[in-house]
């Protein structure tokens, strides 16, 4: 048996896409997508993945799972048997062993089914394509026991995805991710083109899921309420990095990277007699172009508490946690100074940076 419990262990890894032009097709530069960021995931867990749109999110998970080659780093995966294996190091027929230990749900519902496939042979496809089964009538068995896990009738197993509503499809789509009874899935943006209700009614599916079969998920998604709701610990990405990475609870509570601070400055929140009002922080500028990454701090240029070793080193990930609490990792020069009150209890924020 292994010595942790981790399903996924993330190491240094990147991914660099390089930028060609010209007639004779030469690199000049490279889109740094994902930077060097490093996490792991327990079994039982969720980890969700935040930040704006461009930030490394989606790539990071699509590296995870290999559907994208990454540039630099290690994943290990640790199967429900203790045996690790090293993704990164395996050739294309090896992987496809492991991939069926992972599922993926893809963020919108009406193109990642194809529309020529009944929901049968959707959902029944990773049977067939792995020769894990090829009796007809046990495919049937299998597509309808995954069918009512997601709470949706057997019999819509001949019928097309055009005849489904958003929320029924994205049904479809977790029973697909779940068919080879997975250890770990990466739900990229799963509800985020659903409606408000729908959304409520599939990440209560998920959380039931996540019990009953003991699921691992890395959460990707923009919305930091869905946040709140399903993750265990967070990671919040800004162009390609991790800025902070810990707890729900603490990250919501006590942001203590100014770019988390003013994400979670714009969550609606219901104000009571016991809570002030929460001050929204617009930050200033446009998210740093990962084709030419500033200089020192990458949020130096939209950072209102900037200080001059800001623009000249880049800071490290740093563990801000006392020696009896969880890990909260931080990458700021002056995360240690900074007088946050609680985003969620005061809405107040001051600095002390010398």
């Amino acid at each position: 048996m292994v010595e942790t419990d981790h399903v996924l262990e993330v190491n240094q890894l990147r991914k660099y896409f390089p930028i060609i032009r010209g007639f004779f097709r030469r690199t000049e530069g490279y889109v740094k997508a994902v930077d060097d960021i490093s996490f792991h995931l327990s079994r039982g867990e969720t980890l969700a993945l935040v930040g704006e749109s461009g930030c490394g999110k989606t790539t990071t998970g699509r590296c995870v799972m290999r559907a994208i080659e990454p540039t630099e780093g290690s994943i290990l995966f640790r199967k429900r048997d203790g045996e690790e294996i090293d993704i990164t190091a395996l050739d294309r027929t090896k992987l496809r062993s492991v991939q069926r230990h992972m599922g993926m749900i893809f963020q919108d519902p009406f193109s990642s089914l194809n529309p020529r496939m009944t929901v049968l042979e959707i959902i029944g496809e990773p049977f067939i394509t792995r020769k894990i089964m090829s009796n007809r009538r046990q495919l049937e068995e299998q597509v309808a026991k995954l069918l009512r896990s997601v709470h949706l009738d057997p019999t819509y197993m001949r019928r097309y995805p055009h005849a489904f509503s958003g929320g029924q499809r994205q049904r479809i789509a977790i029973a697909r991710a779940l068919a080879l009874d997975p250890d770990f899935v990466v739900a990229d943006e799963p509800v985020s083109a659903l409606d408000v209700s729908v959304q409520a009614q599939i990440l209560s599916l998920l959380r039931e899921l996540q019990s009953e079969l003991h699921l691992t998920y890395l959460f990707i998604t923009h919305n930091l309420s869905v946040v709140e709701y399903i993750s265990n610990r967070v990671a919040v990405m800004y162009v390609g990095q991790i800025v902070e990475l810990g707890d729900t609870d603490a990250i919501f509570d006590w942001p203590r990277h100014p770019y988390s601070e003013a994400l979670l400055s714009a969550v609606p929140v219901i104000e009571t007699n016991t809570t002030s009002r929460r001050e929204r922080i617009i930050l200033e500028g446009d998210v740093a172009d990962p084709a030419n990454v500033p200089q020192g701090c990458t949020f130096h240029p939209r950072c209102p508490y900037v200080q001059d070793i800001c623009r000249a080193e880049e800071p490290g990930l740093i563990n801000m946690s006392g020696p009896d609490e969880s890990p909260h990792y931080v990458r700021c020069h002056f995360a240690d100074e900074l007088t946050l009150q609680g985003v969620r209890n005061q809405g107040a924020v001051g600095i002390t940076a010398g």
